[in-house]
């Protein structure tokens, strides 16, 4: 099918961009793509879920893209929106994937929507910030690690750096990009930040960015403060990957994710970085996912 993108309006009246594609009579699919967000998909991906025959749904989250800010928003607000994408759609279950700082989002549609739901799968997530036991920031490229820094540290001008970042990402190629996240890029994700992935990634900055920096800020904010549910509510069944050579969000975040999630299935393999685990392992993810629709 080709692409189809519509608005949604939410109980709050806010606006929400929605991208559809895959196959329009499969099992639906929801994806919580990564920080910065973009509802836009990755083509290789979309042809996977036709073969298998998903219903591929996404959406920009709060500010970015088409959708309106949603300023002070928690990780759990999410729910709202997939609540409202899913009553449009006419949906009465779908199962949930997220990616990177979409993990945490995948985990709360788990947590907190378990009568439509039916499975979630957290891809290199992060861990709450404040979860004990957890180094946080133990093997965490640089980037990533000043940036979260300069946010708790001084909230003011964190705000200026992402603006400023904003600017500098959405002019980039993939080349600067790559340049930009040298400090996060294992020798494995190296290697595939190349071709169609990267200028999909490139695509996606762009787009989620237009608009301006708010929802990158938002994003950040929410990920850092408390989620709004608890990991041992979790009811739905959760497969959880990470890679052992992640730099972005390292694997310390999804060995305590493993822990702390009821009944989770957890894989974390040790050839893998942050950028491989959809190219390599997603057609498994997707197989998982069907299985628990009723």
């Amino acid at each position: 099918m080709a692409p189809f993108e519509y608005t949604v309006s939410t109980a709050d009246g806010r606006a929400l961009a929605v991208l559809e594609d895959g196959d329009p009579a499969g099992r639906p699919v929801l994806v919580h793509n990564g920080t910065p967000n973009s509802r836009l998909l990755f083509a290789p991906t979309v042809a996977l879920a036709e073969h298998q025959g998903i219903r591929l749904i996404s959406n920009d989250r709060p500010g970015y893209g088409g959708s309106s800010a949603q300023p002070g928003r928690s990780v759990a607000d999410c729910v709202e929106d997939v609540q409202a994408i899913a009553a449009a759609l006419a949906i009465e279950e779908l199962a949930v994937w997220g990616i990177s700082g979409g993990g945490p989002h995948a985990l709360a549609c788990a947590a907190l929507l378990p009568e439509l739901v039916v499975a979630a799968a957290s891809l290199a997530s992060l861990a709450p910030y404040a979860a004990p036991d957890l180094d946080f920031f133990a093997g965490m490229g640089e980037l990533n690690v000043e940036d979260i820094r300069l946010q708790l540290e001084d909230p003011v001008a964190a705000r200026a750096k992402c603006e400023q970042d904003r600017e500098e990402y959405i002019a980039a190629d993939a080349d600067e990009l790559a340049a930009a996240m040298r400090t996060l890029l294992t020798p494995v994700d190296a290697e595939v930040f190349t071709g169609e992935l990267a200028e999909y990634l490139v695509e996606c900055t762009r787009d989620g960015l237009a608009p301006g920096a708010e929802g990158w800020w938002e994003d950040g904010v929410a990920l850092l403060d408390p989620w709004g549910f608890e990991l041992g509510s979790i009811s739905t069944p959760v497969l959880l990957r990470h890679g052992r050579e992640d730099r972005f969000v390292p694997v310390g975040h999804g060995e305590w994710l493993a822990q702390h999630i009821p009944g989770v299935r957890a894989e974390l393999t040790d050839d893998d970085g942050h950028l491989t685990l959809v190219p390599r392992h997603l057609e498994s993810v997707h197989r998982w996912l069907l299985e628990h629709f009723r």
